[in-house]
């Protein structure tokens, strides 16, 4: 008998926020694998049976010329999948602009292989601190943190690549290309009411719809919707992670605490990378204990052979050692120069992992983490435990046996508890 066709597919805009939506499903229940790059023949035969399947992309830092050719090619697989309902997965704080990572541009690319009439948004994630209330998007400031709306978020709002300058997610969509977004707010979540505004909705033909997300229970509510609405076609759906939330069910009540990570099955040390700029992470950063501090000059490592050379032989002996911790500073050229940077540190990522001997890789930083695992030769990951919300701790697939099975974490910028870098390399 013919193994059943995946019914989710999800597509991330960057590695981080794709490893996220694949813990989300692991822990649903779902056996899913996360795929660097479309995949083989041979690596789907790999991944045997699977309920949903991801591709972790760049599209974040694309234009939409660029997006527009990834996202076809994209789209055609997973339609020639049979998927019933396609995720692409944004940001939680939807950091995007025309120009750059435009949501617009995404549903023009993926829509004509998922054409149903209903394009849901859904427009928060609880469980990292993001909320949608009649159409305004709210978000923490680091774990625990402080909420601010996310036009006057300390972060989000001065991001160097893509500004947070309207809150009002209706206005950045329309900005965006996606003119005509009709709202479902919160008050609807109860009830019959959710189908009722959903109907209201859909009867203006919009180009999108957008879901305000107050608590995990309204998730609940909305998978409910989308899953009657599926019966129309295959679906696509635009949102962080809560779009697998909402689907593929969650708990509901948070865990008293985090629980301990898998214990690492290899020798060696830990190795991280920071390339995240976001207080949050640096905080993080000036908390860790345990680790061999090497500081990264980004104008010297983008310009100068020998300067990485000379950081991958310094890394190398530190590994030997203890743990060791790579710390990009801030480029002079942000944000022109970030994309440069991000590059170059793949490349000395992958110039030490040639001859190193680690247990665990952890990345911290959206483009960093998404050119340093491209620079790697893998090509695929799937879950192996929680480790901080947004930031699950996976497991690496290559062909070549020294990669295999290796430990990887890649955390975004805003994501983790201040004791991140000590908590990741407890079991290290």
């Amino acid at each position: 008998m013919a193994e059943a066709a995946p019914c989710y597919g999800w597509y991330g805009d960057d590695f981080t926020g794709a490893t996220d939506t694949l813990a989300t499903l692991a822990e649903a229940g779902q056996r899913a694998l996360l795929f660097l790059q479309i995949p083989t023949a041979q690596q789907l035969a790999s991944a045997g049976s699977l309920d949903a399947v991801g591709i972790a992309g760049a599209t974040r830092a694309m234009a939409p010329e660029a997006m527009a050719r990834e996202l076809e090619e994209a789209g055609r697989f997973f339609a020639t999948l049979g998927i019933g309902l396609l995720h692409y997965k944004c940001c939680s704080t939807f950091d995007s602009a025309p120009d750059v990572g435009s949501l617009g541009a995404a549903a023009r690319a993926l829509r004509p292989h998922f054409p149903n009439p209903c394009l849901p948004v859904i427009g928060g994630q609880p469980n990292l601190g993001r909320y949608c209330l009649f159409g305004t998007l709210f978000a923490a400031a680091g774990a625990g943190g402080v909420v601010h709306r996310i036009d006057r978020h300390p972060t989000m709002s001065v991001h160097p690549v893509t500004p947070m300058g309207e809150a009002d997610l209706r206005r950045h969509l329309q900005a965006q290309g996606l003119e005509r977004a009709a709202l479902v707010d919160y008050r609807s979540h109860e009830g019959e009411g959710g189908r009722r505004a959903l109907d209201a909705a859909l009867a203006g033909a919009p180009e999108a719809v957008l879901f305000d997300v107050s608590r995990p229970s309204d998730l609940a509510a909305i998978g409910a919707l989308l899953r009657e609405r599926m019966s129309a076609g295959p679906m696509l759906a635009i949102g962080a992670s809560s779009v697998a939330q909402a689907i593929a069910g969650f708990p509901q009540t948070p865990k008293a605490e985090m629980p301990k990570l898998a214990r690492s099955a290899s020798g060696g040390n830990l190795l991280a990378l920071v390339g995240s700029l976001s207080p949050v992470t640096r905080a993080q950063v000036e908390l860790a204990q345990g680790y061999e501090r090497i500081a990264i000059d980004p104008a010297r490592l983008t310009r100068e052979p020998a300067y990485l050379e000379a950081l991958r032989i310094e890394a190398l002996a530190s590994l030997e050692q203890s743990n060791v911790m790579l710390i990009t500073d801030k480029p002079a050229g942000v944000p022109a120069e970030t994309g440069k940077v991000a590059a170059a540190t793949g490349a000395l990522l992958r110039a030490i992992m040639s001859d190193a001997r680690i247990k665990r890789l952890v990345v911290a930083g959206g483009d960093t983490s998404t050119l340093a695992i491209r620079a790697l030769d893998l090509w695929g990951l799937s879950y192996r435990s929680p480790c901080t919300p947004g930031a699950p701790l996976c497991r690496a697939h290559s062909d070549d046996p020294r990669l295999d099975g290796l430990d990887i974490v890649l955390k975004g910028g805003q994501m983790g508890t201040p004791d991140f870098f000590n908590r990741v390399a407890e079991t290290a």
